[in-house]
């Protein structure tokens, strides 16, 4: 095989023409010729039906070959890795074959000359067409610059019934010469790369691609969601693979029919952690949920920490969902509202939802709290909320009237999942990381965000965004209000300890329920369907000390183990949290080191409360000084009142 190559490369270079694909035969030989002799195939016991059954988290078969075809610098890369990232996080099972990947393995033995690039393509159709077989949506990524080559990769998952889609990734040369991220376009017009497609080797454009993606005029996430739409067109992809955003407002068309009808039905008055799940529920932070939870889905909820009903689709069948969004009510309004088929939401006076179908079933307090909470502590500030509560929970399918505002000044920062999703869009993020907090920002948080910015862009991201997302519902007494902590939060942008450029602050509407672990789930869910695929979580999330013992009524470490493990989250990693501390001889938050845990002040939420009130300020390096004199005037503001 050696000699023979040997043979034609010197006919090649005596031609005077190098780099020109030679005109080869179509006779079968000169595309893999069997050489192995007293070789059986082996049929598989298993069906491709019975794999995709146990092949990642939907059911179905799956199994095919997006080929990316395109010069160097296209683009291919970006977006095979974008479509792989994205289909895995819903639940799809797939792999990228990258052309710089497989020559540093599998075929580090070939060159460029074009009988090597014919047997480089060979081996990767053979590859990606087991991958496929194995129920897998394989996407390869590769320069793959003749036609007939191509065509051959087809062949042979045509001949296996396999699926095989060409896309040319199309970006003209004079673009792919400007990107040249590795150089090679510079080297390769200084004559140091001979053969270099596009400029002195030639590149056949496909005649007849499944998808053109005209990557110098198209966003990475509109070349991906052209992709999808071609899977979904084929029947690989399902419909439902995106995690689409439930809003339960009234349509305009409709919403002066919905009013009317309001003004005719029965009402329930509502308090102010009722109305803020009803605008979680409105902007769709609960999506999939239709309204506040029937009995069925709180049975779920409550035992399963997941909604499993299949009509849900989305990760076949199983929703992340952890806390129960309930409506409690008295014995008396069961009494008048049961065999009604709609009921009118009542808050502040005003008409704010109608709750169509109404499901009335026992609220089992102590239960809901024991599974909720793992504790029936009364002290508990959520819990003897819960306690005072109704006697019932009513369900049902939740039409709500008019957008929510709490005219507090802090209306533009209550940002639904769509609006993220947008902004996001707009700032062409490529990675979403969310930050989830009820407390001050001080300098170690920042150090966790600023951490994984780094990695991320170490990773590959180009673009990605921050969101830091303080939760704006009811919280305990004790606490900084949520107004104290927003201007915290932009003195801390202010000071520029966080990047604004590459940062959305905005308000998560949620109360906060102090459940820990169980609660964090939910925390983490929400900025899910508004579009984070990245989470930090820090230490003893959404805890609190025990009522009666001041001891941590969650085990601090366990919240970030429990994500890692938790069902329905698969379209987002976990950060989990580093140990950051005081270190007094960088005088900075820094990660801490137990070798030198001399050099470690650990500050904690009580130390700093203690000199915010007293007015003192921390050591230098600890909080932004802006953010820091923001807090101490939130403490003298208690004085006064």
């Amino acid at each position: 095989l050696y000699v023979r190559r040997l043979i034609r490369l010197t006919d090649m270079e005596t031609s005077g023409n190098s780099h020109k694909k030679q005109k080869l035969s179509n006779a079968p030989e000169n595309w893999g010729m069997q050489r192995a002799t007293n070789v059986t195939y082996q049929a598989h016991h298993v069906s491709r039906n019975k794999r995709g059954q146990a092949v990642g988290t939907r059911g179905g078969f799956r199994g095919c070959t997006v080929w990316l075809t395109g010069l160097s610098g296209a683009g291919k890369t970006t977006v095979s890795m974008a479509l792989e990232e994205h289909l895995v996080c819903h639940g799809i099972p797939c792999y990228t074959l990258d052309g710089d990947n497989i020559r540093q393995g599998l075929n580090k033995n070939l060159g460029f000359s074009p009988e090597d690039r014919e047997e480089n393509i060979r081996r990767i159709a053979e590859v990606a067409k087991l991958f496929a077989d194995a129920g897998l949506v394989c996407i390869a990524s590769f320069i793959s610059p003749y036609s007939r080559d191509r065509l051959n990769a087809r062949k042979i998952h045509e001949a296996a019934g396999l699926p095989f889609f060409e896309v040319f990734v199309d970006a003209p040369l004079d673009v792919c010469e400007q990107r040249d991220v590795k150089g090679l376009y510079k080297r390769a017009r200084a004559g140091e790369i001979r053969g270099f497609t596009g400029i002195d080797s030639e590149y056949e454009k496909p005649e007849a691609p499944e998808l053109v993606l005209k990557t110098d005029s198209c966003s990475v996430n509109e070349c991906i969601q052209q992709l999808l739409d071609l899977l979904q067109e084929r029947d690989i992809v399902p419909v439902d693979a995106s995690y689409e955003v439930k809003e339960l407002y009234v349509p305009e068309n409709k919403l002066d029919l919905a009013k009317a009808d309001a003004e005719t039905l029965p009402a329930i008055e509502i308090g102010k952690v009722d109305m803020q799940w009803v605008q979680v529920l409105a902007e769709g932070w609960a999506t999939p949920l239709n309204g506040f939870m029937r009995e069925r889905e709180y049975l779920q909820c409550l035992h399963f920490d997941c909604l499993l009903d299949e009509w849900y689709g989305s990760n076949g069948g199983v929703i992340n969902m952890s806390v129960p969004v309930v409506l409690p009510v008295s014995g008396a309004d069961k009494e008048r509202l049961d065999g009604c088929t709609a009921v009118a939401l009542v808050y502040d006076s005003r008409r704010v939802a109608i709750l169509r179908n109404p499901e009335f079933y026992e609220h089992r307090k102590e239960e809901r709290c024991a599974r909720q909470w793992g504790t029936t502590c009364k002290d508990h500030p959520y819990i003897k909320m819960v306690m005072e509560s109704g006697d019932w929970l009513v369900g049902g399918d939740l039409q709500v009237l008019d957008r929510i505002y709490w005219n507090d000044g802090l209306d533009a920062y209550r940002l639904t999942p769509t609006e993220l999703k947008q902004k996001f869009k707009e700032m062409n993020a490529d990675a979403v990381f969310a930050f989830q907090l009820r407390n001050p920002v001080h300098n170690g948080h920042a150090l966790l965000m600023q951490d994984t910015q780094r990695r991320l862009i170490e990773r590959g991201y180009r673009r990605p965004v921050l969101l830091l997302h303080p939760l704006g519902g009811w919280t305990k007494d004790d606490d900084v209000p949520l107004a104290w902590r927003m201007r915290q939060h932009a003195a801390v942008l202010e000071d520029g300890v966080l990047d604004p450029s590459s940062t959305i602050v905005a308000i998560f509407p949620s109360p906060m329920m102090y459940a820990g672990p169980t609660e964090v789930q939910w925390h983490c869910r929400a900025r899910m369907v508004a579009g984070a695929n990245f989470y930090i979580v820090g230490r003893d999330p959404a805890g609190m000390p025990h009522p009666d013992t001041g001891k941590d009524l969650y085990e601090p470490a366990h919240g970030a183990k429990v994500l890692t493990m938790a069902p329905g989250l698969i379209s987002l990693e976990i950060v989990p949290f580093k140990v950051a501390a005081y270190n007094k001889v960088k005088k900075a938050m820094d990660f801490y080191d137990p070798k030198n845990h001399e050099d470690y002040d650990f500050i904690s939420g009580t130390r700093m409360r203690r000199m915010a009130r007293e007015g003192q300020n921390p050591p230098e390096g600890f909080m932004a000084p802006k953010a820091w004199t923001v807090l101490k005037e939130y403490y003298k503001s208690l004085e006064k009142a």
